[in-house]
């Protein structure tokens, strides 16, 4: 497929999410001769840097991923520091060996065809500008770089312990992002990523036994022969010959790719603007990578209709890596595991492609807005491609939120992924409790209102870098709701929610019951009433702070009572049937709002707490 105007259509829109929103714009070339014999590869890059900003530009920074794979980088330090390391990494990087480690060198940077001054300080680039930057005007940098790929160890690096031998990941020096905020110059560490918006040119030159796939339309296949074009065979040559594979990728803020000498390459047309590319070894998993069309094909269905149409013409799924991460338009994914294993990580990576693909979050900085939402598109896609249809698909986030929550090391999402104490919170914090925000935020505004406002949402913010300000922004349009307050408790803080029956009792022939906030976090209520004839009663009560009321929701019909301001403890409304009439009093039947004790919460007191308190470390979850 040749090069098409998908970028360049996007940045005409760029302004359209809110009035005086900038992002800055990239244009690469590069050049890739790759020695398969030392692991090493020379690149030559050209980039083409457009300042949208309103701000003159002294410096720009680069980062260099691959230099963290070296004993004593700060990456291996913070593991070998940390309470609970990711048993991935460990203390491996300080037992590299000098053909083992990864390293990014770069030889020579000019601007605008005149050296440059830089500095390389571990995984990032320091560039001091020979002329600034102005608002509106665009500089050339022309760079030449020489790396070496590091043992695989995390997302990138060679000979997998699946036996992938080439897992290109963060491979190549990669400008900074520069927002509203400032530069984005971070370290890395081992945790999330954030890029600038551009279109890819890329060659990469390697022995001719390899088959690529990754970031990119192929613009070469007549070139690279029968074996790719035919999309069916692995390419079998000689060794010893080199072959250049020419990628083309627009409007996407990363470029990986993989390599290996037994890929086996299929496809799968899903649409007439999209088809699917599988590729891997043929191997133990072979029967379930021939089975995942079909499961993909139904999962893409789902995350279609629900959270905006995927925008560009490929997807490539792909062995490789160290367990499953996303990449624009590829994953890469370990296989051997069952089928529903790998079902389960192509479903998580693919909906990736909506959350951090097109809706590029500062993943770094609000990793519960990637990771947290991917993994609750991932929950209902899996409940509707496998047709569980359970009552709460996230049920195992909502256990997992509440154990740190009601632990010692539970931290508010604010932090910096890079940040966190503990893998174990940064792993809950991303996964789970983002996850459940976001199916928490259906019980807050209704669950309508939530389709509606994730539509929206990705239909305003796609190919730019949402915060959590315009998602807040986004559902207060839809819902007509104030929603400072969720954010500032579930968000901002380590508040909890805890809510109990407090009371029940006769009130002449009606029925009084008494409701109680036990902990910090308000939330409003649902409560059914369920009657001994087989009829329900529906209660809402909203916080005073909504200003408003929740639509549509789970209920057929809704009583809506008055508000309850959240600085009372209490709350007693009356149920118009004797107490003879009652067989149960639940608070939330849908099980959405994340209440840490549930002992309490149904009349009679009967329902035993759903979790214990436990302060045991946990790992980090796998992505």
């Amino acid at each position: 497929m040749k090069k098409t105007l998908l970028g360049f259509l996007v940045m005409a829109n760029v302004a359209v999410a809110q009035h005086g929103y900038w992002q800055q714009h990239a244009e690469y070339k590069m050049d890739i001769d790759f020695d398969v014999t030392k692991h090493q590869l020379k690149g030559k890059q050209q980039l083409v840097y457009t300042n949208n900003s309103p701000d003159t530009l002294h410096n720009v920074f680069y980062h260099l991923y691959f230099n963290a794979f070296q004993p004593n980088s700060m990456m291996d330090v913070r593991s070998r520091n940390i309470m609970d390391p990711d048993p991935r990494v460990g203390s491996r990087i300080f037992a590299l060996k000098e053909n083992e480690i990864g390293f990014q060198k770069v030889l020579s940077l000019k601007q605008n065809g005149k050296d440059v001054k830089f500095e390389m300080v571990e995984t990032i680039l320091e560039v001091k500008l020979n002329e600034a930057i102005l608002p509106g005007a665009s500089a050339t940098f022309d760079m030449e770089f020489h790396g070496q790929v590091p043992i695989q160890i995390r997302r990138s690096g060679r000979d997998s312990k699946e036996g992938i031998d080439y897992s290109m990941a963060q491979w190549y020096p990669k400008l900074c992002e520069y927002d509203i905020e400032g530069w984005h110059a971070n370290p890395y560490i081992g945790r999330e990523f954030h890029g600038v918006w551009g279109n890819f040119d890329v060659k990469i030159t390697m022995d001719s036994s390899y088959l690529i796939g990754g970031t990119g339309y192929l613009q070469n296949p007549q070139e690279i022969g029968k074996g790719y074009e035919d999309k069916n065979l692995p390419l079998r040559r000689p060794k010893g010959n080199k072959l250049t594979w020419h990628f083309y990728a627009p409007n996407v803020h990363d470029f990986a790719w993989a390599a290996d000498r037994d890929y086996i390459h299929t496809t799968y047309k899903y649409s007439d603007d999209l088809t699917f590319h599988f590729i891997y070894q043929p191997d133990e998993s072979k029967e379930n990578w021939e089975k995942l069309p079909d499961f993909m094909v139904r999962a893409f269905n789902y995350l279609n209709s629900s959270f905006g149409q995927y925008p560009y013409q490929q997807y490539s799924f792909i062995q490789g890596g160290d367990g499953g991460m996303e990449y624009p338009m590829c994953t890469l994914v370990t296989s051997r595991g069952t089928q529903d294993a790998l079902v389960s990580v192509c479903v998580h990576e693919a909906a990736h492609s909506w959350f951090q693909g097109v809706l590029a979050t500062n993943e770094a900085k609000y990793a519960w807005m990637d990771e947290g939402f991917t993994t609750y598109a991932q929950s209902f896609t899996m409940d509707y491609v496998y047709k569980r249809n359970q009552i709460n698909p996230l049920a195992r986030s909502y256990k997992g939120y509440v154990n740190l929550a009601i632990s010692q090391y539970a931290e508010p999402l604010t932090i910096h992924a890079d940040h966190y104490k503990t893998n174990y919170a940064y792993g809950t914090n991303a996964y789970s409790k983002g996850s459940v925000f976001l199916h928490q935020l259906s019980y807050v505004i209704g669950k309508e209102n939530l389709e509606k406002g994730m539509l929206e949402y990705y239909n305003t913010w796609k190919f730019k870098h949402p915060t959590p300000r315009d998602l807040k922004r986004i559902m207060e349009k839809v819902s007509g709701l104030e929603l400072d307050w969720y954010f500032e408790h579930f968000v901002e803080s380590t508040n909890v929610i805890d809510y109990a029956i407090k009371d029940v009792k006769v009130n002449g022939t009606n029925t009084s019951v008494t409701l109680m906030r036990k902990e910090a976090m308000p939330m409003p209520m649902d409560v059914v009433v369920k009657l001994k004839n087989g009829k329900t009663i529906n209660y809402n009560i909203p916080l005073v702070i909504m200003r408003g009321e929740k639509g549509k929701d789970w209920y057929e019909t809704l009583i809506t009572l008055p508000d309850w301001p959240w600085t009372n403890p209490t709350y007693t409304f009356t149920v118009n049937e004797p107490l003879d009439n009652i067989e149960a009093i639940v608070i939330d039947p849908s099980t959405r709002l994340a209440d840490v004790d549930l002992s309490d919460n149904t009349y009679p007191f009967t329902v035993k707490p759903a979790v214990k308190k436990s302060k045991k470390k946990k790992k980090e979850k796998k992505k």
